[in-house]
């Protein structure tokens, strides 16, 4: 079963043409932001020269990562909803009936794709970004956080994979589960942050990819809820609950 779902992810064009994408963002748009950044330094105000020496993973990891947060989440969502499109589930749940095995196969397998693309693409993200930058931000490896940051970046982007496949896995239909994934990490968890209160912020600093991004902020402010990996623990939790739900569904319901 791991060699069968691994031959019919590579064999998609989806699947290389949105790690394309990925690379794109992490890499190519970094890049830019980096480059554009030098090239104004002289006419930054003093105030946003000292906020970037403060966060230089700002530039090279979290404006790349979220923005190619959008491409992982349509991949996650469509390793698993295109089955149900093209009607080829039918035929993996023939040739393979026991269910749970089928999808415990495609989530490691999709799994470990994610794992080891995200972290290259976060490390070369972080050392071409850090040689454009050096000039005016210096920041390396051995700096407080900053290596677990990288490789936090590279977590993420696995864990949020798998938290869309859980998606596509619930609803079955890739526009319904691409806007429900999208909804909940571009909307909702935004808004959550206008609640007013405690309650509010608690909702806010709880929501999924809210709590999963902290794992590559190199230091958080003193009133922050969570720690960096408390962070990636609660968006894990949010990911294996769904998981099971998808797993349940995935038994019971006809193909």
């Amino acid at each position: 079963m791991l060699r069968s779902e691994w031959t019919k992810l590579r064999s998609v064009r989806s699947t290389v043409w949105s790690i394309v994408a990925m690379a794109g963002i992490a890499i190519g748009l970094m890049s830019i932001i980096s480059w554009a950044v030098v090239r104004q330094w002289d006419i930054t105000d003093p105030s946003s020269q000292g906020y970037l020496r403060q966060h230089p993973l700002e530039i090279v990891i979290a404006r790349p990562v979220f923005i190619a947060q959008l491409v992982i989440a349509v991949l996650g969502v469509m390793v698993i909803s295109a089955e149900y499109t093209t009607g080829m589930i039918r035929s993996t749940l023939q040739a393979q009936p026991r269910r749970l095995t089928v999808l415990g196969a495609k989530i490691l397998v999709f799994a470990t794709l994610m794992l080891v693309v995200g972290e290259l693409l976060s490390f070369g993200a972080f050392f071409l970004g850090r040689a454009i930058i050096a000039e005016h931000i210096p920041v390396s490896l051995g700096d407080p956080g900053v290596t677990r940051s990288v490789i936090g970046a590279g977590l993420f982007m696995a864990m949020l994979g798998l938290f869309s496949l859980a998606f596509g896995a619930i609803i079955r239909h890739t526009a319904g589960a691409m806007t429900a994934v999208l909804g909940l990490i571009l909307i909702v968890s935004q808004l959550t942050g206008l609640l007013p209160g405690s309650w509010g912020a608690h909702i806010h600093a709880w929501m999924p990819t809210n709590a999963g991004q902290l794992i590559f902020e190199p230091a958080l402010p003193p009133d922050a809820l969570l720690t960096q990996w408390q962070g990636f623990a609660v968006f894990s939790g949010w990911t294996v609950l769904l998981l099971a739900v998808a797993a349940y569904l995935f038994k019971t319901r006809d193909a």
